[in-house]
C-alpha cells in the first residue's frame, strides 16, 4: 500500500466538511475554549504565511478538543479594502465580485489543508447581515460622545483628489499614481480613542498572557507624558497659545515658541504682517511632508519667524513666535516652547536661527558661558527668579503649582495616542450611517433603519473619488427627523473598525436583531488563545481593546480585555527576505499541496522553527517532511501485517526502552504543545520515536501489546500536526473509535524512570562505540564492561590508558598514547 496523500486527504477532508465535524454549540459539559486565529483579506489565494498562521491555530484547536475542552475555531474574512476598489478600477471587475470569488477560492485553499474550522460560523465583513451591526457599533459611539466630526488635516493626493489612509502613502507618494501626498483640511468621523488612553496603558500590565514585546510597543503608541500645560498669550491678538512640557522646571530658559505650521491660530498671527508671504509658502512646503520626514533626527530643523510675539507668563517678556517642520499640529497642542539650553533640538534650532540661549539649571563643572550643546541632566535652578536654588526636579512641582495658583497653566498628563480617524473616501467599505439636513444638522440613521446598503450599481472611475459621491440613488435621501430632502455621508468607515469586533460575532452569527447574544459572548469570550503576525500588535490589538472596553463602559460584554493569550507568530522568509512578486521568491501554497500534500506542508511549516521566529523556506526541508511521512506509513503498513500474526508473543530485550520513549514523548508532545507552543521540538521527538520503532522493529522480537499501545499513541501525538495520515492509519489498524473521540494520551511517570541508558564510548574524544548500560551500575562495573567490549579491545590493543572517564548515565572518554 503506498502512501497515496492525495486520495487520503480528499478522503477526510470531504468527511469532515460534509459532516460539519467541527461544529460546536455552547450546551457541551466541556469546559470551552476559544481558539481564534487572525482573519485574512480575501486577496485571491493563500500564501505562506496564511498557512503557517492557520496550521499554528489549528494544531492547537486539534490538541485542546482531545484534551476534553468544548473548542470554538471559526473564520471568516476581512473583506472590505481598498485593494478591491484598484481591482475593479484596473480590471473592470465589480469589488463584489471581485471579494465574493477570492473568498470561494480561498475557503476550498483552507479546506484543502485540513483547518478544522467551525464553517456554520463563518462571517464576511462586506456582506450586509455583517455591515448592518458595524453601522450599529458606530451608532452606539455616536450615542456615547465617542464619535464625532471635525475639520482635520489629512493625506491628499492632488492627482487622484482623494484622501488617503497613511498605509496608501509609501515613501511620501500616493501608492496608485504616484504623487507627492500632501495635508488636506476636511471635515472627517473620529472616535475618541484617547478617552481610553490611561485605561489601555493601564491594563496592559493585566494581559500575562501576552508577548513582552507587544506589550512595550503598546505602551510606545499610546505615549503617556507627564508635565504641565502652560498658556502663553499672544501678543495683540487677545489669544493664547498652549503649550504642554515635561520640563517645567526649564520654564525661565523660554526664548521663543514653535507652532506647527498648520496650528489653526498661524495664520492669524502672520496675517498682514511682512513674514505673511514667506510663511504661507513654508506652510504649502510642509504639506508635501511626511510626520517621518518631517520629525527625523536627521531631517535638518527648519523654520520662519511669524512676526509675532507671546508674553511670557512668569516673566512678562516678548517671546518670539515661530513656525517650524519638527512640530506637527495633531501631537499634544502642536505647539512647543523652545529652551535651547537645555533641549539639544531646540540647541540647534537657536544657533541656526541666532536665538537667545538661556541657562537656567547649573551642572558641576558645566561652563554656562560657552555652551556647545545643550545641558540636559539635573542640577540647581538659576535665573529663575523665586526658584533659585531649588534642584530642577524639585522645581518641576513646585513651577506648576504656581502656575496653577496664577491662572497661567495647570499640571497634565498627555499622549502621543491619537484619536482615530476612521473616515475613508471610498466607495468599497461600511457607509457612515449618517444623514445631513439643513434643518436638522447631522442626524444618525436609526438602528431600525439599518443596514444602509451599499449601492451595487454605481461607477468607478480612475479619479480616487468614491463612486458613491456622485451615485444620486444613494446620496439623495429624506431626514429621519424631518421628513425633508438630505443627503447621506459619502465616507465609508475605516476596514480596522469591521476587524475589532469580529471575534464577538462568530458566537452568534445569525442573529439579525443584534450582533450578538450577551449570553453567548459570556460563554465563549475571551478568547483563550489569539494568533497572528506581529504587524498587528499595535492598530488591530489596540483597536479591539478599546472596542471592548467600550461595549463593557456600555453594559453589552461583562469583561474588558478581548484575547487572553497572545501569540506572535513570525514572517516565513526565502531567501533571507519576506515572500513578495518583486523579489521572486514566492512559493505557492498550491503547489506544495500538489506535489507533497498538506500534511507535509503543515509538517514542514511547524518543523522548520518555533512559531515566534522568522522561518526560512527549504526546499529540502520539505522533502525531508514528506520522506518522514512516507517512513510513518510504512512502519505502520509492515507492523500491521506482523501484527495479524495470533502467535505474536513474548518481550524484547528493548521494551524498558521503548516504555521509556513512548511515556517520554508523550510528557514531551504535551508540555511543548500546551504550555510552550514549542511545534518543532515536539515534532522532533516524535520522529525520534519513530526512529527507535525501526530499530525495535529489527531487532526480531515484538512485545504485540506495548507495540500496539506505542502505536496508537503516536498517531494520537501526531495528529494535530498531520492530521489526514493520522485517521487513515488510525482506521487502516482498527484502533476502533474515531481518533477525533478519543483522549490525549497520559504519561506513566514510572516508565520515565530508566533501568538502561545508551552510553557513547570515546577514544581520544572521538566516539568509537556505544554501549546499554544498567543506569545503576557503578563507575567500576561500567570500566569493565566497556573494556571487556570486543570492538573497543581491537583499537586499544597495544595501547596505554592514561585515563578513563565516565560521566554517569551519559559517556565515557578513554585517553590513550
Amino acid at each position: 500500500m503506498e502512501y497515496n496523500f492525495k486520495e487520503i486527504e480528499k478522503k477526510w477532508q470531504q468527511k469532515w466538511f460534509s459532516q460539519n465535524k467541527y461544529k460546536v454549540s455552547e450546551d457541551s459539559p466541556k469546559p470551552k475554549y476559544y481558539v481564534l486565529e487572525m482573519f485574512p483579506y480575501p486577496s485571491g489565494k493563500l500564501h505562506m504565511g496564511h498557512v503557517r498562521n492557520y496550521s499554528i491555530g489549528d494544531v492547537f484547536a486539534r490538541f485542546m478538543r482531545l484534551k476534553g475542552y468544548n473548542v470554538l475555531h471559526p473564520m471568516g474574512w476581512d473583506a472590505f479594502g481598498l485593494p478591491a476598489e484598484n481591482a475593479a478600477i484596473k480590471h473592470g471587475i465589480h469589488p463584489s465580485d471581485w471579494t465574493w470569488s477570492n473568498i470561494e477560492n480561498m475557503k476550498r485553499q483552507l479546506i484543502e489543508l485540513g483547518i478544522s474550522y467551525d464553517w456554520d460560523r463563518e462571517v464576511a465583513t462586506c456582506h450586509p447581515n455583517y455591515y448592518k451591526w458595524t453601522q450599529w457599533m458606530f451608532l452606539q459611539f455616536y450615542k456615547a460622545g465617542l464619535a464625532y466630526r471635525k475639520r482635520s488635516y489629512v493625506n491628499w493626493c492632488p492627482s487622484c483628489e482623494t484622501v488617503l489612509a497613511n498605509e496608501q502613502v509609501v515613501n511620501g507618494r500616493c501608492e496608485r499614481c504616484k504623487s507627492l501626498v500632501g495635508k488636506k483640511d476636511l471635515e472627517q468621523w473620529f472616535f475618541r480613542i484617547t478617552n481610553y488612553a490611561e485605561r489601555l496603558l493601564r491594563d496592559i500590565e493585566k494581559l500575562d498572557g501576552w508577548p513582552e514585546k507587544v506589550k512595550i510597543m503598546q505602551k510606545n503608541w499610546i505615549g503617556r507624558s507627564e508635565g504641565a500645560e502652560i498658556e502663553f498669550e499672544i501678543e495683540g491678538l487677545g489669544k493664547k497659545i498652549k503649550v504642554f512640557t515635561t520640563r517645567p522646571d526649564t520654564l525661565f530658559g523660554v526664548t521663543y515658541l514653535v507652532l506647527a505650521p498648520e496650528h489653526p491660530l498661524t495664520k492669524e498671527i502672520i496675517a498682514g504682517k511682512p513674514q505673511e508671504k514667506e510663511c504661507l509658502e513654508f506652510i504649502e512646503k510642509m504639506q508635501y511632508l511626511n510626520e517621518i520626514e518631517r520629525t527625523s533626527t536627521e531631517t535638518e530643523k527648519e523654520g520662519r519667524f511669524t512676526g509675532g510675539y507671546a508674553i511670557h507668563p512668569l516673566t512678562g517678556e516678548r517671546v518670539p513666535i515661530y513656525i517650524a517642520n519638527y512640530v506637527l499640529v495633531d501631537y499634544g497642542t502642536g505647539a512647543v516652547m523652545g529652551v535651547p539650553a537645555h533641549d539639544q533640538r531646540d540647541f540647534e534650532f537657536a544657533k541656526k536661527y541666532n536665538l537667545p540661549i538661556k541657562v537656567v539649571i547649573k551642572g558641576e563643572g558645566v561652563d554656562i558661558e560657552n555652551l556647545q550643546s545643550a545641558y540636559e541632566d539635573e542640577g540647581v535652578l538659576i535665573n529663575s527668579g523665586i526658584f533659585d536654588g531649588l534642584k530642577n526636579t524639585d522645581a518641576m512641582k513646585k513651577i506648576t503649582q504656581y502656575l496653577e495658583q496664577k491662572g497661567f497653566g495647570r499640571a497634565c498628563v498627555t499622549y502621543k495616542l491619537r484619536d482615530w480617524l476612521i473616515s475613508r473616501q471610498r466607495y468599497w467599505g461600511a457607509p457612515i450611517p449618517i444623514v445631513y439636513c439643513d434643518e436638522c444638522g447631522i442626524v444618525p440613521v436609526p438602528e431600525e433603519d439599518l443596514p444602509v446598503l451599499l449601492p451595487y450599481n454605481v461607477e468607478f472611475k480612475p479619479t480616487g473619488q468614491s463612486p458613491l459621491s456622485y451615485c444620486e440613488e444613494f446620496v439623495n435621501t429624506t431626514c429621519p427627523k424631518c421628513g425633508r430632502p438630505a443627503k447621506r455621508e459619502t465616507d465609508t468607515m475605516d476596514t480596522f473598525i469591521c476587524s475589532s469586533w469580529y471575534y464577538f460575532r462568530y458566537t452568534d452569527p445569525k442573529n439579525d436583531q443584534k450582533p450578538f447574544e450577551k449570553s453567548l459572548v459570556s460563554y465563549w469570550l475571551p478568547v483563550d488563545q489569539y494568533i497572528g503576525g506581529v504587524e498587528h500588535a499595535i492598530l488591530h490589538l489596540l483597536y479591539s481593546r478599546f472596542f471592548t472596553k467600550v461595549l463593557y463602559d456600555l453594559g453589552y460584554v461583562p469583561f474588558e480585555e478581548p484575547f487572553k493569550n497572545l501569540l506572535t507568530q513570525g514572517m516565513v522568509l526565502k531567501d533571507g527576505a519576506k515572500m513578495s512578486k518583486s523579489l521572486g521568491n514566492i512559493v505557492s501554497p498550491e503547489d506544495i499541496v500538489e506535489k507533497y500534500g498538506a500534511d507535509t506542508a503543515r509538517l514542514f511549516i511547524l518543523f522548520a522553527a518555533p512559531p515566534e521566529r522568522d522561518l526560512e523556506w527549504s526546499d529540502q526541508g520539505v522533502e525531508g517532511c514528506f520522506r518522514f511521512l512516507n517512513r510513518l506509513w510504512r512502519l505502520y503498513i509492515e507492523l500491521k501485517n506482523k501484527l495479524a500474526d495470533d502467535n505474536l508473543v513474548g518481550e524484547s530485550e528493548l521494551d524498558d526502552e521503548l516504555r521509556y520513549r513512548l511515556n517520554y514523548t508523550i510528557k514531551k508532545v504535551t508540555e511543548d504543545i500546551g504550555e510552550r507552543f514549542n511545534f518543532n521540538t515536539a515534532i522532533s521527538t516524535i520522529m525520534e520515536l519513530l526512529n527507535f520503532l525501526y530499530e525495535y522493529k529489527e531487532s526480531g522480537k515484538l512485545n504485540k501489546d506495548l507495540i500496539i499501545d506505542t502505536l496508537r499513541n503516536l498517531l494520537i501525538l501526531i495528529y494535530p500536526f498531520t492530521p489526514h495520515i493520522a485517521c487513515e492509519l488510525w482506521e487502516i489498524m482498527g484502533f476502533g473509535e474515531d481518533i477525533e473521540e478519543v483522549s490525549w494520551p497520559q504519561y506513566d511517570e514510572a516508565a520515565l524512570v530508566r533501568k538502561n541508558v545508551e552510553i557513547a564510548i570515546q577514544v581520544n574524544g572521538k566516539v568509537r562505540s556505544r554501549m546499554n548500560i544498567s543506569v545503576d551500575m557503578t563507575e567500576d562495573e561500567v570500566k569493565q564492561a566497556v573494556l571487556n567490549d570486543q570492538k573497543l579491545k581491537s583499537l586499544l590493543d597495544g595501547k596505554e590508558i592514561v585515563k578513563f572517564v565516565y560521566v554517569k548515565n551519559r559517556l565515557v572518554n578513554i585517553v590513550v598514547k
